[in-house]
């Protein structure tokens, strides 16, 4: 098995690890990134980045980058991780114009320097819960890093789902194209029909969360409040699907989920899928096991 093969697989030991994320987007990136934080002794957490985003919560990527860069902050003390805020990184104010253009940021200029300190055999994991930007632009800064890092990416819909219109996917095409185009091994967990599996409902909140500890109390009741704020009295589940792609680096024996290895898909600007059995090959998750991992993620939150 070569080194290329190796990195498609989850890591079973402690690995370094960054995470990109719109954190004022959705309340799943404050769960991700407060699963990864209660990984310490698997996950080291090198940096955190903002990620861009534009929907009902912001007014534009560059807002959205900024709200997301203070609710990590936030969070951060929350969990009582302070100690990470000195390698927090704003990262790109809008998203990429072309395939060949960086967005310059501190994010993407970290990780294009950070990941040269790593190598095939010891590569860098960057975990990305957000449009891709940030990442894509570390790429073109330094193609060098390709060979460097494995990226896990929540992103794009299943291959048998009629659109990508997912959101994390049509905010940057361009840039899902310069991820599943330049030959780093990547991870994709397709949202709707895959991922869309992983998601949490009130009683299991208040039952599971509220009141364990300030950061348990903090996810649930923020959960709650937006989810009660557009179902209206009725009954509700939501997704917090960012999760899965943090635990996709302690899938030991797949205990969270399954995957398998595909050509890498080609993401059209008309929001589809293309496909060449040429290309190299990517880690694609096929099944989330979602009782597996919500036990383990109701275990490490409210210790």
């Amino acid at each position: 098995m070569t080194d290329f093969e190796k990195r498609l697989l989850p890591p079973t030991g402690p690995i370094d690890v960054i995470l990109d994320t719109d954190a004022f987007n959705e309340i799943d990136d404050q769960f991700a990134l407060s699963y990864m934080l209660s990984y310490r002794e698997r996950l080291n957490v090198k940096a955190l980045y903002a990620a861009p985003f534009f929907n009902q919560h912001s007014t534009g990527p560059e807002d959205g980058m900024i709200k997301s860069y203070n609710e990590i902050l936030t969070l951060l003390d929350f969990a009582g991780r302070s100690d990470l805020k000195e390698v927090t990184f704003k990262g790109s104010i809008d998203y990429l114009k072309d395939e060949k253009t960086p967005q310059i940021s501190d994010a993407a200029k970290d990780l294009s320097a950070r990941a040269m300190k790593y190598s095939s055999e010891n590569p860098l994991y960057v975990v990305a819960i957000g449009a891709i930007t940030n990442v894509a632009s570390a790429i073109l800064l330094n193609p060098e890093i390709a060979d460097k890092i494995v990226i896990v990416w929540l992103g794009g819909h299943a291959q048998e789902w009629p659109d990508t219109m997912e959101f994390n996917m049509k905010q940057d095409v361009a840039a899902a194209r310069v991820i599943f185009g330049c030959a780093s091994p990547v991870v994709q967990l397709p949202c709707f029909g895959i991922v869309d599996h992983f998601y949490i409902s009130e009683p299991e909140l208040n039952y599971w969360f509220m009141g364990k500890n300030p950061l348990a109390t903090y996810l649930a009741q923020a959960t709650i409040n937006e989810a009660n704020a557009y179902a209206k009295g009725k009954p509700w589940t939501r997704v917090i699907w960012d999760v899965t792609a943090v635990a996709y680096l302690v899938n030991d024996n797949n205990r969270f989920m399954d995957y398998k290895i595909i050509p890498s898909p080609i993401c059209q600007y008309d929001h589809h899928y293309s496909f060449d059995v040429r290309r190299h090959p990517i880690s694609y998750v096929t099944n989330i096991k979602r009782d597996s991992l919500m036990n383990d993620l109701i275990s490490r939150l409210t210790k």
